[in-house]
């Protein structure tokens, strides 16, 4: 019985790989080996760096909140802490941007929920 291989699929699937690969330096855009090579090296690299840039950008947002905070007496764990305990639930991307763009709401914020006077448009909804 003669041998039979799938040459359709095969190439349909280094046929994907390759156009994944286009605009690559060098071989690795057209060499099937390598381009298989370097693009799962590259897969490996996007996952690895998009967590490294949610890592980031969450410290950035503690930094943010700290230093909005600090403006009004509080330090960060301090502030995450009365939030919690007024059931704020605003995430820090939200309130990092409040700290740096708008001081005046942030204060606003700030003094509310110190006061233990939080306003219904800090509640959290209800369904």
């Amino acid at each position: 019985m003669p041998r039979s291989v799938n040459s359709v699929s095969s190439w349909s699937r280094r046929k994907r790989i390759l156009k994944k690969t286009k605009g690559y330096y060098g071989r690795r855009k057209n060499v099937w080996t390598i381009a298989k090579n370097a693009y799962n090296k590259a897969n490996e690299y996007a996952r690895r760096d998009s967590r490294q840039r949610r890592r980031y950008l969450r410290s950035l947002w503690i930094q943010r909140i700290n230093a909005g905070a600090r403006l009004f007496g509080l330090s960060y764990s301090k502030f995450i802490s009365i939030l919690k305990k007024a059931n704020v639930e605003i995430n820090r991307k939200v309130l990092a941007n409040l700290a740096m763009v708008d001081v005046d709401r942030f204060g606003k914020l700030v003094n509310d929920v110190v006061k233990g006077e939080v306003g219904e448009w800090l509640k959290p909804a209800v369904c």
